[in-house]
């Protein structure tokens, strides 16, 4: 059995001999104090008593009139409310499908293959994301109000869906942070973008290669993503030929240009 070593005694601390602290005295309150305190009590209660002996036996002093000279009004018309084309908050708060842009002639429109007259629901509009379920929780803690949308097709491959999702933004500029998360996922993309026209952080994406599957022709895509308010802007653009920078750029600006 091995030994074990020996722990070696630890040496007594020197005793520190602590002096006494100190004793505060506090003086106490002496008679002439007390004293002093009730002189000068009983003469604020006799100067109290003089003052109002004094104003008894003056006249009561006449008081200003309640009513206040009239005062003459501006010449000219006063200030008119906004028309509803100045005042955004009417037009937003109208029926969101007339903001969504016109459809372009010789297209076809398919608004209806995905929606109801051009309304997009809460369940509908969750469904476009790779997680249904989480982006519903998400729509509803982030007080999603209402969706519009069109769709239209050219030929038989190119199709183009605009939405417009409108927030109640209660507590913060939710629009503006459902654009900023696509706008963090498409930069993780490999894209070509430019920032879209009057909108302080607006951007449009073209896919430079296309997605392929068995059985299908490969199909292009370009996006756009801005916001201005309460309202988010998605265009979507799919085509089976590449798409230009001029097309994804205009259907952005004159959309934008109605919000």
């Amino acid at each position: 059995m091995p030994a074990v070593p020996e722990v070696p005694a630890v040496p007594e601390a020197p005793r520190v001999v602590e002096e006494p602290a100190p004793v505060v005295r506090v003086r106490r309150r002496g008679r002439t104090t007390l004293l002093i305190a009730a002189g000068a009590v009983l003469g604020l209660v006799a100067g109290t008593c003089a003052g109002y002996l004094v104003q008894a036996d003056r006249e009561p002093t006449k008081l200003p009139s309640l009513s206040q000279p009239s005062l003459p009004q501006a010449k000219g018309k006063g200030p008119q409310p906004l028309s509803a084309a100045q005042d955004r908050r009417v037009r937003t708060d109208g029926d969101l499908r007339k903001l969504l842009i016109k459809r372009p002639s010789g297209t076809r429109d398919i608004t209806s293959d995905g929606s109801a007259d051009g309304w997009l629901g809460l369940a509908a509009f969750a469904d476009g994301y790779t997680k249904p379920t989480g982006a519903y929780r998400d729509l509803i803690d982030d007080a999603f109000r209402r969706a519009a949308i069109t769709v239209w097709r050219t030929g038989r491959t190119n199709t183009v869906v605009v939405r417009l999702v409108q927030y109640r933004q209660e507590e913060g500029l939710t629009a503006r942070d459902w654009v900023a998360s696509e706008l963090e996922f498409e930069a993780e993309e490999e894209t070509d973008n430019w920032t879209v026209p009057g909108t302080s952080d607006g951007m449009a994406y073209v896919r430079k290669q296309p997605e392929t599957k068995a059985g299908y022709l490969p199909m292009y895509s370009a996006e756009a993503h801005a916001w201005r308010g309460d309202i988010a802007m998605q265009i979507f653009v799919n085509d089976t030929k590449p798409i230009s920078k001029a097309k994804i750029m205009d259907l952005a600006e004159r959309q934008m240009e109605r919000l």
